[in-house]
């Protein structure tokens, strides 16, 4: 598997290595980083988890400048910050390109739970179809299911008090999605299902984004939103930061 992940990578050139897995190949390791509003007032910790779009090519080390990567991560926690530095908000961004949900399970304690944080983000999903479609040993969609379970239920027992957020995984057909299209399709709906389940099984905000992005196609093409089928544009991940503010905004008082 991490052969042809390589060998794929390769094909690709660096620009196409995101959801394929540029940490897991070239591993770094995050520290723990103090900001100007840990020597003023606590406020809330907000945490994004996920894959390479919520990764957005960030540094794992104490650079401030990339520290948040480059996606919609960065531009939630930007405008937030912008907004309200009187709050003390405090944002990490946790996602690691080419993880599954099994590999944000393995991860879980270190990379959400010690951080103790009050607002949990996560978008999760698009590897594990990638995996499907390039046979590259999928998991099964039960196994997703399950993981994404152990998931929740660790963050509930040990941080009963932190509000979770659900992300929706998301695609549009074009690049890789049109290289078989109706598998990715298939795939990409059963854990959108999933997601949408768990959002009611456990009480956490839902941020729908495949009709926003399918909307957003009446606008713009689709090229406009996501380059590859996968990874969003500039534009997408604005698109992302506007939604999730909307509807994270729920757990967030002062919004």
């Amino acid at each position: 598997m991490e052969s042809s992940r390589r060998d794929f990578i390769r094909k690709l050139g660096i620009s196409g290595i995101a959801a394929v897995g540029f940490n897991s190949v070239f591993p770094a390791q995050d520290i723990f980083l103090t900001h100007p509003t840990d020597k003023t007032n606590k406020g809330l910790t907000i945490l994004f988890q996920g894959d390479s779009i919520t990764d957005g090519n960030r540094t794992h080390n104490n650079d401030w400048n990339h520290i948040m990567g480059h996606g919609y991560a960065y531009r939630i926690a930007s405008r937030l910050w912008f907004d309200y530095p009187d709050k003390g908000l405090m944002f990490y961004n946790r996602g690691i390109s080419g993880n599954r949900v099994s590999d944000l399970k393995k991860r879980w304690k270190e990379d959400a739970l010690d951080l103790k944080p009050d607002v949990i983000s996560i978008l999760i999903g698009i590897n594990d179809v990638m995996a499907v479609v390039k046979g590259w040993e999928p998991d099964p969609i039960e196994k997703f299911e399950e993981d994404y379970i152990t998931i929740l239920e660790q963050t509930k027992t040990n941080l009963p008090e932190t509000r979770l957020v659900l992300c929706e995984p998301f695609i549009l057909p074009l690049g890789w999605v049109n290289e078989k299209t109706e598998v990715w399709q298939t795939e990409i709906i059963k854990r959108q299902e999933i997601v949408r389940k768990l959002v009611k099984t456990y009480d956490t905000i839902f941020v729908g984004l495949q009709e926003p992005f399918n909307k957003a196609c009446e606008k713009a093409s689709a090229e406009y939103w996501i380059w590859d089928g996968v990874h969003p544009m500039p534009a997408g991940h604005e698109l992302i930061a506007r939604i999730w503010i909307k509807e994270a905004g729920k757990a967030l008082p002062f919004l």
